[in-house]
């Protein structure tokens, strides 16, 4: 069985947030191809093991796993059995029978980034232009109140593990992203037991921001948890946080808000008029984008929050549901919505209140937009909407592109997630060892002009209307 690595178990929020089941049944949908478009291909790399079986990119919440140097982060197998299989800290590493670490991809290079001293597991979230790489490690120790291998929040700079520590009478920490000015967020467990715990950890989950060697506790919005998700360049912090200590009736956990932190000041978001509500996006401009509940918590709509504005919904495709996952600095969003009828979902993309359905293919009518970069092209996937394989995807030009058919015949993978995409327009993602069913991480170059003379590219070009 694969394991796919999900950096902080973030769905575990997601879902206690999403009130309302999204069924979706197969209708076809018939892109328009603008005639005699072409695409290029892509050189297909697969960014390698530690002898073990599986490689993975976290997938939840949305990461930033790749530089603009083309540079790398995740999590590999290697073939040692996990001693504490299958009372692994689940919360933040998953189940695995291997033990598996951080890695680094660099130039062809694949690097095992270690643990912490008498840690088993590691993983790598986040990569800054610098080279700084953010994520957690096990340390050796065993949490009390959870009975398994212990989780601290590190950074490795030049090849070098740092512990971030944890909070005051915590056991658990993470970090989730990183800027380029030296600041880590995550989350941290404290010693204060709290039946609505987040992340599962028995006690109070926090936010931290760490900076200058010390991790602060940003405090939350009224309740007993909060959870940062992402830092940008200002020092801003986007996250969500319960407004309380009252379970709703409708979500089962207290009213939770999304958040802006700045200056030592938590900013409560508000909703579009549910009781549940996250920020899944920060840009450099302090822009928060996410999701909400609508009055009455049965549906959920995309928003965007800015300071001048407020928050905003963003709409759905017709139908009840959206959801924002990233914003460049231009202030694009992208995500998906359900079209009439809730029957489809596709790709979308926000831009100056608009939302552009970003299409899908015939035999893959269903898609959703994970990241996008500067240029505006933007990665995610399509599937079938019944539970069948899904196919990795860009989204450019008018058009939702299968990657499965840019990279060369015979390498073997299904590729079924684009996880991101840098300023180069290279991408990173998961896919599937069709031999074998274990999971693999890759990374796509692009065969165009700004990456000439690349061995193994294919300068050739694809009609659009055949992929």
């Amino acid at each position: 069985m694969l394991k796919l690595s999900r950096s902080l178990c973030a769905h575990r929020l997601i879902h206690a947030m999403s009130v309302a089941a999204l069924s979706v049944l197969f209708i076809p949908w018939h892109p328009a191809t603008a005639a005699g478009a072409t695409l290029h291909h892509y050189k297909y790399v697969d960014i390698g093991t530690f002898g073990g079986p599986n490689v993975s990119l976290p997938i939840e919440p949305r990461a930033q796993l790749l530089n603009d140097r083309g540079v790398v982060v995740g999590q590999a197998d290697t073939p040692t059995p996990n001693p504490y299989y299958p009372n692994d800290n689940q919360t933040f590493f998953g189940v695995d029978a291997n033990v598996a670490h951080a890695l680094q991809w660099r130039q062809g290079v694949l690097t095992d980034l270690g643990t912490l001293p008498g840690g088993v597991d590691s993983l790598a979230v986040w990569i800054n232009q610098s080279g700084v790489v953010g994520g957690l490690s096990e340390d050796g120790e065993i949490d009390p109140l959870l009975g398994v291998p212990r989780s601290t929040a590190v950074l490795w700079v030049d090849g070098k593990i740092l512990s971030l520590g944890t909070l005051d009478g915590g056991y658990e920490s993470a970090v989730n992203s990183i800027n380029d000015h030296g600041q880590a967020v995550g989350v941290a467990s404290n010693g204060v037991l709290d039946p609505y715990s987040m992340l599962s950890l028995v006690t109070q989950t926090r936010s931290f921001l760490w900076e200058n060697g010390q991790m602060r506790d940003l405090g939350t919005l009224g309740g007993p948890d909060a959870f940062a998700l992402y830092v940008n360049e200002a020092g801003q912090v986007a996250g969500s946080s319960y407004t309380n200590a009252t379970a709703n009736a409708t979500t089962g956990v207290p009213t939770v808000d999304p958040f802006l932190w700045e200056h030592g000041v938590m900013h409560d978001l508000g909703t579009l008029g549910g009781v549940s509500g996250a920020a899944y996006a920060l840009n450099d401009a302090g822009e928060v984008a996410g999701q909400s509940n609508l009055a009455g918590d049965v549906i959920y709509h995309a928003f965007l929050w800015t300071k001048a504005g407020g928050m905003r919904d963003l709409g759905t495709l017709g139908g009840n549901y959206s959801t924002a996952s990233w914003i460049n600095n231009a202030g694009e969003i992208v995500g998906w919505a359900t079209t009439a009828g809730d029957q489809t979902y596709h790709a979308v993309r926000w831009t100056n209140g608009g939302v552009t359905d970003l299409g899908a293919l015939e035999a893959l009518p269903c898609g959703s937009a994970y990241t996008n970069n500067s240029d505006g092209q933007v990665v995610g996937e399509l599937d079938d909407c019944v539970g069948g394989p899904l196919h990795a995807a860009l989204y450019q030009d008018g058009q939702a592109i299968d990657l499965n058919r840019l990279i060369p015949a015979g390498s073997g993978v299904l590729l079924y997630e684009a996880a991101f995409i840098n300023d180069r327009g290279e991408i990173v993602g998961n896919a599937t060892v069709v031999s074998t069913g274990d999971n693999h991480a890759f990374l796509l170059i692009p065969c165009d002009d700004n990456h000439p003379n690349v061995a193994g590219c294919d300068y050739g070009l694809v009609e659009a209307a055949k992929q």
